[in-house]
């Protein structure tokens, strides 16, 4: 089997290789570490590989096997984290400088999960300064492997792009405001935002304690399952972790999906969006609609204020998380994470208070939405892939961010679970994508309505230009 064959099995697939001894784990880490060094200087998505890590997990692993040892759901697989998570001996920056010289005594959780799981680190993929919204000046930005001058979202930019490109068979993403979802459409991957407190942050730098969500972008919904079920789960070291069972996520029925409610705001779909957004948001109900779903017409809360209320409401939590650096080393911070962290140094009690109860109001309101019907369909941005010039012109345009926000940074507030996928290409050849949103710890739906999808449609089989 050849370097690139291995490089895009699915996660399944590539476990069941290794264990029914047609490849080594061995074999497989080598492979993707010959991938990486020839790849990724063109793409930057790696902050920094750990071959010596990867080589001596993956030789552990065909040891273990040959023991008759048990083997984890991820057993040989090759993976990658976002450069937030803690990795004993390595280096965790977090797209900054300032903490550029961390190296963390112990895993954080879901590094430890995974490799308890069996998954073998292939490295720390590079992300923006501290998951906020723009890299570092100093920090070398990834690049989209389907158009080097295509946006690749943020802040989980690296992990969109190395799953994309074939450098890691999935990898750990954080979506605070979008961060899992933005990249995962940019690159043409599927991403999984968890329900909040579905998997432990315990060992992740954080952007916004409340609003942080940990979790897999992979090619598939069934690659992101099986992450989801090896990360997921209570956590003595983080008490915001939730102690409620866990199902198995690729247990439900992905050939038919009958009698699933899938809501639809035809207006909140459409308004203000591209036309070709909201064409393959409507081919994606069609083809939820033929698997057995039920189209319900629902409508959306106000999501305009819950939106303009995420910036400072990051920005409080997130000058809590940097008080030890800022602003005593405001010099060595990026304008952008600067900017924010004013934002939150500088509002005050009453006007928190006022967020608090906006966020409030909006989740309960969503709640009763979601009672009506068992997933939601939306876009995840409103216009296709932007190139990174007509990003920066976005960014001069008055509410830029309210329009950039409105289907990512509510479902963040509200701490619902939410799948990206693949649904289309835009004129311009770059990936386009929809998303769907269930009830709190409904992740198995999603899951579920995920497999039918791709089951039926091949969108997610594409590959960027890359060899």
């Amino acid at each position: 089997m050849t370097d690139q064959d291995i490089a895009w099995l699915s996660i399944e697939d590539t476990a069941a290789q290794i264990r029914a001894r047609q490849l080594s784990a061995t074999e497989v880490a080598q492979s993707m570490l010959h991938r990486i060094e020839r790849i990724d200087p063109g793409l930057h998505a790696f902050a920094r590989t750990t071959p010596e890590l990867a080589l001596a997990q993956a030789r552990e692993a065909d040891a273990r096997q040959a023991r008759g040892g048990d083997l984890g759901p991820l057993h040989g697989v090759p993976i990658a984290v976002k450069d937030l998570c803690w990795t004993a001996g390595i280096p965790t920056a977090a797209g900054t400088t300032v903490h550029r010289d961390f190296i963390p005594a112990v895993d954080g959780t879901v590094v430890r999960r995974l490799r308890e799981a069996g998954a073998v680190l292939l490295g720390k993929l590079q992300m923006t300064e501290g998951a906020f919204s723009a890299h570092h000046p100093k920090v070398t930005a990834p690049l989209n492997p389907w158009n080097a001058q295509a946006w690749t979202g943020v802040s989980s930019s690296g992990s969109g792009v190395a799953v994309a490109a074939g450098l890691c068979h999935g990898a750990i993403g954080t979506d605070t405001g979008g961060s899992i979802r933005f990249p995962s459409v940019a690159n043409g991957v599927t991403g999984l935002k968890p329900t909040w407190g579905r998997v432990s942050r315990h060992g992740a730098f954080e952007l916004a304690a409340s609003l942080d969500h940990l979790g897999p972008m992979c090619r598939s919904a069934a690659d992101c399952g099986l992450m989801l079920g090896a990360i997921a789960g209570a956590d003595p070291d983080d008490p915001t972790a939730l102690q409620v069972a866990m199902p198995d996520y690729l247990a439900g029925d992905s050939q038919r999906l009958t009698g699933l409610r899938v809501g639809i705001d035809e207006a909140y779909v459409a308004n203000d969006v591209a036309s070709e957004v909201a064409d393959a948001v409507h081919a994606a109900l069609r083809s939820l609609v033929a698997l057995g779903a039920t189209p319900v017409a629902v409508t959306m809360p106000e999501v305009d204020p819950v939106v303009d209320a995420w910036v400072p409401h990051c920005g409080v939590e997130a000058a809590v998380a940097h008080a030890a650096t800022f602003p005593a080393r405001r010099a060595e911070y990026g304008p952008m994470l600067a900017d924010l962290l004013d934002v939150g140094l500088a509002l005050s009690a009453t006007g928190y208070q006022r967020i608090l109860l906006t966020r409030a109001d909006f989740t309960g309101r969503l709640n009763a939405v979601m009672q009506q019907v068992d997933l939601l369909l939306t876009p995840v941005i409103p216009f296709g892939v932007l190139t990174l010039g007509q990003l920066a012109e976005l960014r001069t345009q008055p509410g830029y961010r309210r329009r950039l926000s409105r289907y990512t940074a509510p479902f963040d507030m509200s701490g619902q679970p939410t799948l990206t996928l693949p649904a289309g290409f835009a004129r311009d050849q770059l990936p386009l994508g929809m998303q769907l949103v269930a009830g709190h710890l409904r992740e198995d739906l999603l899951v579920r309505a995920g497999r039918a999808f791709q089951n039926n449609t091949a969108w997610h089989t594409r590959r960027p230009p890359v060899s």
